[in-house]
Parts: C-alpha cells; structure tokens; sequence
C-alpha cells in the first residue's frame, strides 16, 4: 500500500476517525498505555476522542479507578488500564530500573534512604490514603529524608516505578499519590508470554501500520521479547508493506480514511507512539523545537500536520495562537478554527483563534 492509505489506516488505529469507544476505559484499554506526562495535554488526549465530552465529564471518569497513571514503559508516564498496571511495570517499567542507582549516585542518594523513603510513602497512604505530591513530599522530609533538588521528584518516581504507589486524579490542580496495591486490589496477572502477546496486540492495533522497530522503541523492550510478543499475537496481526517499508497492523483494521481537521494535543501517541514520524510531517522540528522533548499541540488535516497551536487562558475565554507550517488559504483559516471548537467546547470556554 501506499503512504495515504496507509496513514488512513493509522489515523483509524488511534481512534482519530470518531471510532473510539465510548468511555475513557475502553479508550485506554485499547491503546493499552497512552502518553501522559502532561496533564493537560493528556486529558485533551481522551476528550479529543470523546465528542461532546467535557473536562469535568473526563476528570469525573478517572475517579471511578479503570485508569490511571504510572511509568510502565521508558520512565515516561502513561495512562495504563488500572488493572493492567502491575503487570505492565513487571513487564516494561522494571527496565527503567536499570538505571536508577546510576541517577542515585548523581543525586546523592543511597539505596538505604531511597528504602527508607518507599516505607515512608507507603506508611503515609496506607488505609486508602491520597496525598498530594506537597503532602508526599512533607512526609518524606518529615521522616528525615532530603528531598533538595531533584532527589523529591526521583524518590516519588522510584515508589511508583517499583509498583508501590501509583498516580491517582488530580486535586484541583495538585497531583495526587496513591497505593497502588490499595487503588487496584485484583490486578490482572498474566503471564511473561501472554503480557508480551498482549502489548504487541495493543500497540499494533491502536498503531498500525507501524514498523517492528516503532514497537521496540515505544515499549522499551528488547528485539527478542518484541519479536516474541508478535508471534504470540499470531493471526490477529497482519504484515504490510508501505512503499517498500515492513509494517505491522491489526487483521481486521477497517479503513475509514485520514478524516479532515483535528486539533491535537502535543503529547499524544499520534506523535508519540513512533520513532519515524514521516507519515504524519516532514517538519517535525517545528513540533518539537530545539529538539528539547516538548512536544507542540498540532493541527492535522487528513493525517497530516499542518500547523501548531498554543493556547492561552482565562476565566471566559481561550484564545488559541496558531502558526501554519505549511501555506494557509483562507479556507484553510477557517477550517483550522472550527477544528480548534471542540477543544473550546471541552473547556466550557469561549474560543478566539489568532493567525500571525
């Protein structure tokens, strides 16, 4: 196939074409992890696929303990399936790990006091307790260990990484901390080659067409245990070819085209979910200036991007800045506002849209 087809189908895979579930569990579920380092952008990221839906409805959604957020993969954080999330850090999140004692010994914290910090934390939530990251934080400093730096921001990240605690909802705007054991008391228990037949079906479904190595690189595992995974998949995974380019989709992938104007977040897997984004932009360096690792919201149109956009807000409105990155004719003006409606709709505000 070709690349217009095969972007179509892609644009499908990642629920762009009004095909999502209806709820946030189903649509979690069916990525299997989403990105969600950015709160705001990773609400946007289950509302954008939620016609209609509000950011009180999607905040209200998350309380109910389906989803989530945690480090399962490359010690960035994602919305996982609550459910899933054990079995995901097990699998994906423990080779984070790795590296921890190394970043210890920069920061200059010792294994005994990281220890010490993961029974503090656990000792503070447990019984069902929620505690902000500043409640965290004072625990940890209450308990007498230092948090100076960036040694609160590791210590919080170790606790969830090693499956202690986990993300919960916001609180306002503070972020919360919980147990995971506590949040999520019948996890699902798969096995090493079922969760790796599992991630390989997620990924490949709410992704495809996306080549092998796209894989490897979003879950952080080895070629091998990637290679297993798809056998394990078997026949509900099809082998592609994109202009000469192996790649890898669901069997049963139904093609409802690239669609027309979307507004996007920045940290959403239609970016994020690949290492070569050449099917969506051949500017990604305006998505991602300076190659700094923050990722732009953008405007796509038919699979492609076709400007990025930032928004401003205040108690009645949003006004949204945007900078085309290909040439804009007026009809192109007009449709990038009406793409930027939902979004406005999301917050409850009114829109204003600035062209330079």
């Amino acid at each position: 196939m070709n690349a217009s087809t095969a972007l179509g189908l892609r644009m499908t895979s990642l629920l762009l074409r009004g095909n999502a579930p209806g709820d946030v569990t189903g649509i979690v579920e069916w990525f299997g992890a989403m990105q969600a380092q950015d709160v705001n952008s990773a609400l946007w990221s289950l509302g954008c696929r939620l016609p209609g839906w509000s950011l009180e409805q999607v905040n209200a959604a998350i309380e109910d303990k389906s989803v989530l957020r945690t480090w399962p993969m490359r010690g960035t954080v994602h919305w996982v399936p609550a459910a899933d999330a054990h079995w995901m850090l097990d699998l994906m999140g423990v080779r984070a790990l790795s590296g921890a004692a190394k970043r210890r010994e920069v920061l200059g914290l010792d294994e005994a006091t990281v220890d010490r910090a993961v029974e503090i934390l656990s000792a503070a939530l447990r019984g069902g307790g929620r505690l902000t990251r500043a409640e965290c934080m004072a625990a940890m400093t209450g308990g007498g260990v230092e948090i100076a730096g960036q040694r609160g921001y590791h210590l919080l990240w170790y606790a969830s990484q090693r499956g202690v605690t986990a993300i919960a909802p916001h609180v306002g705007k503070e972020q919360t901390f919980v147990l995971l054991d506590e949040w999520v008391p019948e996890p699902r228990r798969p096995s090493r080659e079922e969760a790796l037949g599992l991630i390989a079906l997620r990924y490949f479904r709410s992704h495809g067409p996306a080549p092998r190595k796209d894989f490897v690189g979003w879950t952080g595992l080895t070629t091998t245990d990637c290679r297993t995974g798809i056998a394990v998949a078997g026949d509900q995974l099809t082998t592609v070819e994109v202009d000469g380019v192996e790649m890898i989709m669901a069997a049963d992938a139904p093609d409802l085209g690239a669609g027309e104007w979307l507004a996007l977040p920045g940290f959403d897997e239609y970016m994020l979910g690949y290492k070569d984004r050449s099917l969506m932009t051949d500017d990604f360096e305006a998505v991602v200036p300076g190659g700094n690792g923050v990722f732009r919201s953008t405007l796509v149109q038919a699979g492609r991007v076709r400007a990025t956009w930032t928004r401003t807000l205040t108690r009645k409105g949003v006004t949204v800045t945007v900078e085309p990155l290909t040439k804009f004719t007026a009809a192109d003006r007009r449709a990038a506002a009406e793409a930027l409606e939902p979004y406005a709709a999301y917050l409850g505000l009114t829109l204003t849209v600035k062209n330079p």
